[in-house]
């Protein structure tokens, strides 16, 4: 099964948010969530996408390990509380990789799992939007990969980061799940079109929208200037 699915291969397939739930499930899928979030190395992997199409496929995810759970409801309900989990333990760890050797990363050298770049834009988000940033930084890709290795660095008090973390991951979980599973059966229902076989227009919308206010901060800046 390995050999088969490295023979098929290819790097832009782990931009590709069915790839995960197709070729690990949902145990690839937690160690994603958690990956994104908790190791500085998993800006690239996709978050929001990936939980949209999660919502959608919550029936196979599931029930591939827990098949005596049939309703939708609790299975999305499962989803959620599973998938919130690796979120928060993930951010939980950027916190203190960041608190413990965060500001020697100003001093690291680009490469391809690191950019420096990102970790300064994390800061000055953080800076701008203080507590709120680790919750406001869940809906942003890139920056909620920094975000809470910045807060580490900056010392943020511990109670408050975990409050800020678990608002943040539940809201940021709820949101891209129903939106996925709700959106898919209301478009099959009405329009008997099924986003399970159209999944890369929906990836590209995801992307559009989530990447959109970094675009608007940056045409906004060349403006100002």
């Amino acid at each position: 099964m390995l050999s088969i699915i490295l023979d098929n291969f290819s790097w832009h397939q782990l931009l590709q948010p069915q790839f995960y739930i197709e070729h690990g499930g949902l145990w690839l899928l937690l160690f994603v969530v958690f990956a994104e979030t908790g190791l500085f190395a998993g800006f690239f992997l996709p978050g929001d996408s990936l939980l949209f199409v999660a919502g959608i496929y919550n029936r196979e995810l599931i029930t591939t390990i827990f098949p005596f759970i049939q309703n939708d409801y609790i299975q999305l309900l499962l989803l959620w509380v599973l998938i919130s989990f690796a979120g928060i333990i993930g951010n939980t760890v950027g916190y203190w990789f960041g608190k413990k050797v965060g500001p020697a990363m100003y001093h690291w050298k680009d490469n391809m799992f690191f950019k420096k770049k990102y970790l300064h834009q994390a800061h000055e988000f953080y800076e701008k939007h203080g507590g709120g940033a680790v919750v406001i930084a869940r809906f942003l890709p890139i920056i909620r990969t920094f975000a809470p290795i910045v807060a580490g660095i900056v010392e943020m008090d511990k109670k408050k980061f975990t409050y800020y973390n678990i608002v943040g991951c539940i809201s940021w979980v709820l949101s891209m799940l129903m939106a996925g599973h709700f959106l898919q059966k209301w478009i099959l229902a009405q329009f008997n079109f099924d986003l399970k076989s159209h999944l890369e227009i929906i990836v590209l919308g995801i992307v559009l929208v989530t990447t959109a206010p970094v675009i608007f901060k940056l045409l906004f800046s060349k403006e100002k200037k």
